[in-house]
């Protein structure tokens, strides 16, 4: 396989993450389930490598402020189209990494008291489910830290997005266990069917295809994209968000917004 540069990762991130939302948003019973595998499974691919390089941009950053507020600015524009791409209230992926970065200075600052840290952080990514869900709760910050934290380059590459596939799998499996007892159906994850329940499990190939790319990562760079992911990200859930709305896969009521 030949070894890829950090534009090129950052793309196949980019093109993971908009498949995976179109099935997301656009599920139906007119979906074929053959098709919807790939592109759910295409999702796995983009946090693993959008983690690896949060935390490389973390490392080289000269205003970490800056670098959240642009976070935030995006993720701020893309809630209403995340919600109508998801379906469902919760917070988008911007600010699951806005929270990573946090973890990250933290690590750095308790260094000395890193036993303050550790339960600090099992606090954080709880609170990532609660009262408002985030985008990859949980797994999300354990990710970012786990990509910051191994030392081994080989290793850090590749076990974040391992330990992402398992979790998402065991979440997956969950959520079919869930569906099929009902006296249990208030705590589906992301108000998933039977049949979605299932093609989520296609995560875990997605994130394990992201540790092989990632550990062919040759460390060169390649072409500056600084702004692209920024505004990729909100316009792409408006497309899909208000495609879902306009036929009708996705109602303005279930947000309690009566028009």
């Amino acid at each position: 396989m030949p070894k890829l540069n950090a534009f090129q990762l950052k793309w196949i991130a980019i093109i993971g993450m908009i498949l995976n939302h179109i099935v997301i948003g656009l599920w139906s019973d007119s979906f074929p389930t053959w098709l919807a595998i790939p592109l759910y499974a295409a999702g796995g691919l983009t946090f693993p490598i959008m983690a690896y390089f949060v935390v490389e941009g973390y490392k080289h950053t000269r205003s970490l402020g800056k670098y959240i507020g642009r976070l935030a600015i995006f993720g701020l524009i893309a809630i209403p189209f995340h919600m109508l791409t998801m379906g469902a209230l919760m917070l988008n992926i911007m600010f699951t990494i806005i929270v990573g970065l946090f973890c990250l200075r933290l690590y750095d600052k308790l260094a000395k008291m890193r036993w303050l840290f550790w339960i600090l952080f099992v606090i954080i990514t709880i609170l990532t489910m609660l009262p408002i869900p985030f985008d990859w709760p949980i797994i999300g910050v354990i990710v970012v830290i786990l990509t910051y934290a191994i030392k081994n380059e080989k290793a850090r590459r590749v076990v974040p997005s391992v330990v992402a596939g398992a979790f998402i799998l065991l979440s997956s499996l969950s959520s079919v266990w869930t569906l099929n007892n009902p006296e249990f159906a208030g705590v589906v994850l992301y108000g998933m069917d039977l049949r979605l329940a299932w093609v989520s499990m296609t995560f875990f190939v997605g994130c394990v295809a992201a540790a092989i790319l990632l550990h062919g990562y040759n460390g060169d760079r390649g072409k500056r994209m600084r702004w692209t992911f920024y505004v990729i990200y909100p316009v792409h859930l408006a497309v899909i968000g208000l495609t879902a709305l306009a036929l009708g896969l996705v109602t303005l009521a279930q947000f309690g917004i009566n028009i």
